[in-house]
């Protein structure tokens, strides 16, 4: 008999669009290398950006928010394991799941630790460390509920994991870590990418509907790009993005070199045609996409320890990691200028790729995580006291709460 899968996104994947959109097909493909046939499904609307599952066989199934009708749905589907795209999602179809299919696992897939992005981006208004009480506020309360409620979540970052561990004392056997899952980067390919001579300009990248990407854009325009224009007069930088608003478009200064170009159809394109790309986020959390994508094109990086983190552990980084804009505007000249250390560190990130983030190098461990779950769930459940404190009616607020907007609704 066929296993199942259903995803339910919080989003429709949007791979060009964001890491998030890349990270659930990886994850998929994962779940359909175990042989689970595999249905998404998803309260949001499509765009025209959204991926077409069905060119990777995958069934998809839009569905409503605070509507019964997805209780009769996932019974009749009885999906063997249940991937909630983000908390948010886990609140809204987790208790539906739970009592639908109660022998369904469920995994939380939490594309990063939302509640440790929040707290960072309050200090940061602040100009204050993020201390134990910002780390302690709303989000990370919900979203570790979730942790709890679920059998298991997928964590892509290892800072993170020792964040929830020793700051918030939960059980390691209910996070696990997988990172981005990548294939190795061919000598072949890397002798095809354009050279330091043929390379030009600066570039970033990011979707603007998130708000660490817009603050880093803004770092740029304000504190990093005019000391680096004052030493390279006619560089220009490039800054790729989905779903510009007007507040971003109205960033787009040619003569200061500054261009707001926009949805990338192409990131490959645009990234391997640059010479160094930046990464100068001042808050946020969980891998960044857009180093992975500097770093599949031969791109050297120059950004923050936001950015960076948990991105190289041991390895050598791809660039330089600075937080000072001053600091940050002299490593960019530097290696805008000097070809030697530029393919050093464009070396430096194909090693990254091949040795830390092989997806080879993740895949029977997964598998057999999960088919160790599927073997002895009511053991695993009950060592998880406190998931089913969560799952109690008395704390189950989200339930309630969208029983009574179902009940209005009619």
């Amino acid at each position: 008999m066929n296993k199942k899968l259903l995803v339910i996104g919080f989003v429709w994947p949007e791979p060009k669009s964001s890491a998030a959109g890349s990270r659930i097909l990886q994850l998929i493909t994962q779940f359909q290398k175990q042989g689970y046939i595999v249905t998404f499904s998803s309260a949001a609307k499509t765009s025209d950006n959204t991926f077409d599952l069905s060119t990777i066989n995958v069934e998809t199934k839009p569905i409503h928010l605070n509507d019964s009708s997805f209780d009769e749905f996932v019974k009749a589907l009885s999906p063997n394991v249940v991937l909630f795209d983000r908390f948010m999602s886990e609140e809204q179809y987790g208790w539906r799941v739970a009592e639908q299919c109660p022998d369904a696992i469920r995994v939380l897939d939490t594309e990063d630790f939302h509640g440790l992005r929040k707290a960072r981006e309050v200090a940061l208004k602040k100009n204050e460390i993020v201390s134990l009480s910002y780390l302690q506020n709303e989000t990370t309360k919900r979203e570790i509920a979730s942790i709890y409620r679920c059998d298991l979540s997928i964590m892509i970052s290892e800072v993170e994991i020792e964040i929830l561990t020793k700051q918030f004392k939960i059980d390691k056997s209910l996070l696990y870590y997988l990172p981005f899952l990548l294939d190795p980067i061919l000598e072949v390919d890397i002798k095809q990418l354009p050279t330091f001579e043929e390379r030009k300009h600066f570039i970033t990248i990011g979707n603007f509907l998130h708000a660490p990407n817009y603050d880093a854009v803004l770092h740029l325009k304000r504190s990093i790009w005019p000391l680096i224009r004052r030493q390279l007069p006619k560089a220009e930088l490039h800054i790729y993005g989905a779903y510009e608003s007007q507040k971003v478009t109205q960033l787009h200064k040619p003569k200061e070199g500054f261009f707001i170009k926009g949805f990338a159809e192409d990131v490959n394109e645009v990234m391997k045609n640059a010479k160094v790309c930046f990464a100068s986020l001042r808050f946020g959390a969980g891998l960044k996409g857009k180093l992975v994508d500097a770093m599949q094109n031969g791109t050297p990086c120059v950004m923050t320890s936001i950015a960076a983190e948990a991105m190289f552990a041991d390895f050598e980084i791809n660039g330089f990691i600075e937080d000072n804009p001053e600091d940050f505007a002299e490593k960019a000249v530097e290696i805008y200028n000097n070809v030697e250390l530029w393919k050093e560190n464009q070396k430096n990130g194909f090693q990254v790729l091949n040795q830390r983030f092989n997806k080879a190098n993740f895949e029977e461990g997964f598998t057999f995580k999960i088919e160790e779950l599927s073997s002895d769930l009511n053991s695993h459940r009950e060592n998880n006291f406190i998931g089913q404190l969560f799952m109690h009616q008395s704390m189950q607020s989200s339930k309630y709460m969208s029983k009574w907007i179902e009940a209005k609704n009619k």
